[in-house]
């Protein structure tokens, strides 16, 4: 046979410096020969065989390749009408084995209309496109991978299938941007990763930044997964989501990190339930060694934090990062859900448990900054494709990572995409976006000379910003309901604001002010609060400017800061009311609640992400007190729409006095959407109790002391108002009326007015 192929291109194939394979290899006609038959040459690299056969499965005949210009490149030549489908037959010393040919399959996932949203930053499900997909093309099975590394010089797929070899499966590159190639005979399950190699020939080898699931860590290959297989069972639940407005509901979140609320023996295998559908104990639960796995966490987490009265779970990052100690902060697989606890089936498990039990799932985002490992984003195609090559605009020196390039449209299209990800394919609820000031700020954490100004000379991050807007605008078009929160620190201006109106277009941001100031006031001797009253009041002056949730979150409890209860002065009654106190006035004071675990039983030990929370401390009363205390709040909360239905409205809160700075006392009043319902609240500060103590009242009758965080049953001195007051027509406090209140040391008091019995004491002096 003569060859139809010159030495340079088969060089070409051989080293692996075709940037379309396509045009030399797979199945190509020649010529016509009188309209009846065709002559096709078929070519294949097959760098370990001695000899290869083409199999013609239609006709069952096969037909002998021959080495052409290289011992491992064969070519044949074929008639027939048409050569579809057909197998390679190839021996490498004893071992004999049949595939399909990559390079016969031809179509294309990626359309131009794809690669035209996604070179404008607009393809927001582009992770149905690029990644690894399963696909069938002509009645064969098989994995489409796509990549997009525009400025490497070649891209192959690595992988068990190929043993990690490079020359076997060349990719080629569509639209001078995505790199792709059709494999088929492979599945669910498959590891691989990307050979990249740039222009002077060095090779990167990458996990898929697309990648819908990874190996355990410290493994980094992707694997072939499918994402539609899971059967929901929340219909209902996303539902009445879509119809909700979680800015009028309560909200109180659980912040967890999965790896360290809870472990298992490490001898134990992983499991679900004993017998059928009965969780395990909590007296029997293991707290030694092994994570638990997603299935088992819905066993044991979701009851948890449903006895405890939480609305919501968050979860620190789990999408894939490499190392424990990070938190989940530095991802590199952003569409992956850690494999540490399970797949992403696992994962969907959990979120579907979670609507199950009526508690709404939140995530940690991290679109801010990522690591510098060598299997992830940075330096990804041999240039800086995902940073910037400036360091003084792509790097955090300070945690050692990359910040993204906002300004090109692939790479905010990635992350654009990624937050819609997680709430299509995995049902979440809401994100809460991380350290959203490092976005906004060139200078932040960087000093003069190490940063660069935008365009107009200002520290402003102008592309951070827009990068923002979209992302929020994308996620509230798609599933209204859910929640987009922002971590950000500074006195940046309408972060909760909707972009349209020239906000961020988050709907909630933590208020790290009322944080600082809450901590700080806490950590001081009571006898200095009475200097210090500011500390409690200030956040009303500018509480309604955003949607603000409080939060007392990990970031509170590491490095030396202490937990919560060691923060707290005095001897350790005084700390366990204090803490009391600080988690009662932040329930009744406007805004949406976020608080980390071990804080509800009163762990004195920092979070430690290697070990698990104390919960050996639940044999002693102090600390089943305080959980019974959280429960209870949490009950007291969800149960008053006085307390979150009018969280971001003036007319909802009231101050009733705020300036009796001398015992340390303050008194507001929280208004439902119904001026008529409202609760009172009371908070006394310091260890001295008053036995008269008198505030103003908006309406007479009788008020029922819903809430004492000083009661027996918290651990208090069980001093109260056996169970209310009625008023006396006593104008105080610019009110007509007023209420004579015994006030606990170091406690607060809710009490609400009580209609029907007021109403009926009303008829007996009138002698009805």
């Amino acid at each position: 046979m003569s060859t139809t192929i010159s030495p340079e291109q088969v060089s070409q194939i051989v080293n692996n410096l075709h940037h379309d394979p396509f045009e030399i290899l797979g199945c190509h006609p020649l010529e016509n020969n009188n309209g009846k038959t065709k002559q096709w040459v078929v070519r294949a690299y097959l760098p370990k065989a001695q000899a290869a056969w083409v199999i013609c499965p239609i006709e069952r005949q096969e037909y002998p390749m021959q080495a052409v210009h290289h011992p491992h490149f064969f070519e044949c030549a074929i008639e027939l009408p048409e050569l579809k489908n057909y197998q390679l037959r190839i021996q490498e010393g004893e071992r004999e084995r049949v595939i399909y040919d990559p390079y016969a399959f031809h179509s294309p996932k990626l359309t131009d209309y794809d690669l035209h949203l996604f070179a404008e930053g607009n393809h927001h499900r582009i992770y149905e496109k690029l990644g690894a997909h399963l696909t069938e093309i002509d009645g064969v099975k098989g994995v489409y991978f796509a990549l997009w590394a525009p400025n490497a010089r070649n891209v192959s797929v690595l992988g068990d299938f190929n043993n990690w070899d490079g020359r076997l499966h060349q990719m080629r590159k569509h639209n001078n941007s995505v790199w792709e190639l059709f494999i088929p005979g492979i599945g669910a399950g498959a590891n691989y990763k990307y050979e990249v190699k740039n222009w002077e020939g060095h090779i990167y080898e990458k996990s898929d930044p697309y990648g819908f699931q990874q190996e355990v860590r410290p493994k980094t290959a992707s694997i072939v997964t499918d994402l539609s297989t899971y059967q929901w069972n929340d219909d209902e639940w996303m539902e009445k989501r879509r119809h909700s407005d979680p800015l009028t509901q309560p909200i109180s979140v659980y912040e967890v990190h999965l790896g360290s609320w809870m472990h298992a023996c490490a001898s134990e295998k992983p499991h679900l339930l004993r017998g059928k559908g009965e969780p395990v104990p909590v007296s029997e639960w293991n707290t030694e060694a092994r994570f638990l796995t997603y299935y088992e966490l819905a066993h044991k987490l979701i009851p948890y934090v449903k006895e405890m009265g939480y609305t919501h779970i968050e979860l620190l990052p789990i999408a894939e990062h490499p190392f424990d100690g990070s938190w989940g902060y530095q991802v590199t697989g952003y569409y992956a859900p850690t494999s540490r606890y399970g797949n992403p089936e696992d994962f969907m498990y959990f979120v579907d448990k979670c609507h199950e039990n009526g508690i709404g799932v939140i995530v940690d985002w991290v679109p801010g900054h990522f690591p510098k490992d060598g299997h992830g984003l940075a330096f990804f195609d041999g240039t800086h494709l995902y940073e910037h090559a400036d360091p003084r605009k792509g790097e955090h020196k300070e945690w050692g990572t990359l910040v993204f390039n906002y300004g090109r449209n692939e790479v905010r299209n990635f992350l654009v995409a990624n937050a819609l990800f997680w709430f299509d394919k995995y049902h979440i609820d809401g994100i809460r976006v991380d350290a959203v000031a490092s976005m906004l700020y060139l200078d932040y954490c960087r000093k003069d000379g190490e940063w660069l100004p935008n365009e107009y000379g200002g520290r402003e991050n102008l592309e951070a910003v827009e990068f923002l807007r979209q992302v929020n605008t994308v996620l509230f078009q798609y599933f209204p309901g859910i929640l987009s929160i922002a971590e950000e620190s500074t006195a940046w201006a309408m972060v909760s604001w909707p972009a349209y109106m020239g906000g961020l277009g988050f709907n909630l941001k933590w208020n790290m002010g009322w944080m600082h100031d809450m901590l700080d006031y806490f950590s001081m001797d009571p006898w200095f609060r009475q200097f210090h009253q500011n500390n409690i009041t200030f956040s009303m002056w500018y509480h309604h400017s955003e949607n603000f949730m409080l939060a007392l979150s990990h970031d509170e409890i590491v490095h030396g800061k202490s937990n919560m209860i060691g923060k707290m002065p005095g001897d350790e009654w005084q700390k366990y009311a204090n803490v009391r106190c600080l988690f009662a006035y932040m329930f009744a004071h406007p805004g949406k609640k976020t608080m980390f675990m071990s804080m509800e039983f009163g762990q004195w030990s920092e979070w430690n992400v290697w070990g698990d929370l104390e919960w050996n401390l639940l044999q002693y009363e102090p600390h089943q007190k305080l959980k019974q205390f959280f429960a209870d709040l949490n009950a007291l909360y969800k149960s008053e729409p006085a307390l979150y239905t009018r969280d971001f409205e003036q007319e909802g809160f009231q101050w009733i006095d705020c300036s009796d700075n001398r015992h340390s006392v303050v008194s507001f009043i929280r208004r439902a959407k119904n001026p008529t319902e409202f609760v009172v609240t009371v908070c006394n500060f310091t260890p001295q109790p008053h036995s008269h103590y008198r505030i103003g009242v908006p309406e007479p009758g009788f008020y029922t002391e819903l809430f004492n965080s000083d009661a027996r049953k918290y651990g208090g001195s069980n001093m109260g108002n056996l169970g209310g007051k009625w008023t006396d027509e006593w104008a105080f406090h610019n009110f007509p009326y007023s209420l004579d209140l015994c006030l606990p040391p170091l406690a607060v008091l809710v009490l609400k007015l009580d209609r029907a019995k007021t109403a009926e004491a009303m008829k007996q002096v009138r002698g009805e």
